[in-house]
């Protein structure tokens, strides 16, 4: 398996650890989580904005990791390009967990820019 595709189950992961992040308070309410969730502050509440965006981001990354190697990009393009997302991602969701708004735009934008890389890679 390529970096790139261990990088795509990494992305996969990142939303169900922001999910642990977000209800670490200790009294989740599994039997109405949406609501319990809706009524969270805070930096947890940011860690569930973040997972919820994680979610989001994850279907054109996996989509253009995929493209990219069926369409026979180098592998070398395609892993760096992976491994820039998860870093990214990584740092997106830090910012927005510690409320610096500007700069997790940044990290959304470096990352989004690793999607369409990986599009043109395929190109």
């Amino acid at each position: 398996m390529t970096i790139a595709y261990w990088c795509v189950l990494v992305a996969a992961i990142m939303p169900v650890v922001l999910a642990g992040v977000a209800k670490s308070r200790g009294d989740f309410d599994n039997r109405a989580p949406r609501e319990w969730l809706g009524a969270l502050e805070g930096w947890r509440r940011r860690a569930n904005a973040a997972q919820s965006n994680s979610w989001e981001a994850f279907a054109p990354f996996a989509a253009a990791v995929i493209i990219a190697d069926g369409a026979g990009a180098r592998h070398a393009v395609i892993d760096a390009l992976a491994l820039a997302f998860i870093a990214c991602r990584i740092a997106y969701s830090v910012l927005y967990i510690t409320d610096r708004a500007s700069l997790r735009s940044v990290a959304w934008i470096a990352g989004f820019g690793c999607v369409i890389g990986l599009f043109i890679a395929a190109a």
